[in-house]
């Protein structure tokens, strides 16, 4: 049987492309993360790691359902948008500070800052991508963004992982890390033509079918 790859509309692919960004950019610094910790900061040890993972996981959790059911009382997309836009901003500055921290309360408090942008991205971002998904490829739309921005994205950030700390030491891989975010902040801005201003959901839905070519 003959494979044909569907089109995909541009709300799409933007989101699949900037998140390929963001995933490459943060598997470079991911697996690294405990090793940073335990070599760069002082009076740090192992649980401090585990610490930090559970204050970013749990202020994400907490604080990612009031926003998403704020956002959903407003019509519209361009607040979804611009929570997305906040979001991202909030996470990469995080990432670039990660370079500046000595001390174990730096760690603690940037986790909780990488929690605020990541509970104010993930609730819009996967608003805005069901709402624009093609009727007729929704499992393959879903798959692509698995396979490229999530498998890809992963794999691309873990292979240069640890061939680039070897190079430029790993507090340098959070400028790198944190520059290929702004990358990824500034491809979401080309979103901004595709998005739904304010008004009732069934015209809302009639702009985004319009705006898919």
């Amino acid at each position: 049987m003959k494979f044909t790859f569907p089109k995909v509309n541009n709300v799409i692919l933007i989101i699949i492309f900037s998140q390929f960004i963001f995933t490459a950019a943060a598997g470079l610094t991911t697996p690294l993360f405990a090793v940073f910790v335990l070599e760069n900061i002082g009076g740090s040890a192992i649980t401090v790691v585990g610490f930090a993972v559970a204050i970013y996981w749990i202020c994400k959790s907490l604080l990612q359902i009031p926003i998403a059911r704020r956002l959903d009382r407003i019509s519209g997309e361009m607040d979804d948008h611009n929570a997305m836009l906040a979001g991202a901003c909030i996470f990469t500055l995080a990432t670039f500070l990660f370079y500046f921290s000595h001390e174990v309360w730096h760690i603690y408090a940037l986790q909780v800052l990488m929690a605020i942008g990541d509970a104010l991205f993930i609730p819009p971002f996967y608003a805005i991508f069901s709402r624009h998904l093609d009727h007729e490829h929704i499992g393959f739309e879903w798959s692509l963004f698995s396979s490229f921005s999530v498998g890809a994205g992963s794999a691309l950030g873990g292979i240069f992982s640890g061939l680039l700390a070897t190079i430029t030491g790993i507090r340098v891989m959070f400028l790198i890390n944190g520059t290929l975010m702004l990358i990824g902040f500034i491809i979401l801005w080309f979103l901004r033509p595709y998005i739904s201003p304010r008004m009732g959901a069934a015209e809302g839905v009639m702009i985004i079918e319009q705006k898919r070519p």
